[in-house]
């Protein structure tokens, strides 16, 4: 198939990302995708759709049904999953699993590989193993935001040295962890009353950028790395 331009599908790749809420669907409008696009992948945010619920209840029985849709609906396409792992529920395949693997990256590795392996019994029929990429960010998007602790203070209009306390207790971003109280956005409302999800976690990102972003998160930029080199679609 050859598009305007003499171009081929084979030359670029599209993909789906579904995601839990407003705040992920616009930090992937307004910073991957123009990325992405450079790199001839094109992303869609799609939030995952149930009338009348929002973000933060995030059950594999409710995402099953869209990540099935879209498998479904066309076969030259990828798809994707941005979802928190504190918001998850206990249905979730590898869950029980992942909790007890000692550090974020073993937790990330086997809520994903349960994942990709549930989607591949429930949809064998439409190539999921090739086509779908699960990412369950560990253990909030919101985590991302302490990637550059002197942009999230100036930002915040907070102390750095209350940022780096934090992180001196956690290590990583991507390691503070997911308690009702310690969670990474627990962690920001409670250094500023400023914070909204929507309107500061996304001016928050954007100062960042996404290159320092991508260094100090590692589960992340492998997740983003495995996008990027989708360039050459599905029958590339």
């Amino acid at each position: 198939m050859s598009f305007p331009g003499g171009r081929s599908m084979s030359d670029f790749a599209e993909i789906v990302v579904l995601v839990e809420g407003l705040t992920e669907k616009i930090f992937i409008a307004d910073m991957l995708v123009p990325y992405l696009a450079g790199k001839s992948v094109f992303m869609t945010p799609i939030i995952i759709s149930k009338p009348g619920q929002k973000g933060g209840d995030v059950r594999f029985d409710r995402v099953k049904n869209d990540i099935g849709l879209h498998l479904k609906q066309r076969c030259d396409t990828y798809l994707t999953l941005l979802v928190d792992f504190y918001g998850i529920k206990n249905d979730w395949p590898g869950l029980e699993e992942a909790n007890r693997q000692g550090t974020p990256t073993k937790k990330a590795a086997e809520i994903n590989r349960a994942t990709k392996a549930q989607v591949g019994e429930l949809f064998s029929g439409h190539d999921p193993d090739r086509r779908f990429i699960p990412y369950v960010a560990m253990h909030e998007f919101e985590a991302l935001l302490f990637s550059d602790p002197q942009k999230l203070s100036e930002q915040l209009h907070v102390p750095k040295a209350e940022i780096d306390k934090i992180l001196a207790e956690c290590g990583e971003p991507e390691h503070i962890d997911n308690s009702p109280e310690t969670a990474p956005s627990k962690r920001l409302e409670r250094l500023s009353d400023r914070f909204k999800k929507t309107s500061t976690g996304i001016a928050v990102a954007k100062a960042i950028g996404l290159k320092k972003i991508r260094e100090r998160c590692p589960i992340f930029n492998n997740w983003l790395t495995t996008i990027e080199n989708l360039q050459g679609g599905i029958n590339g």
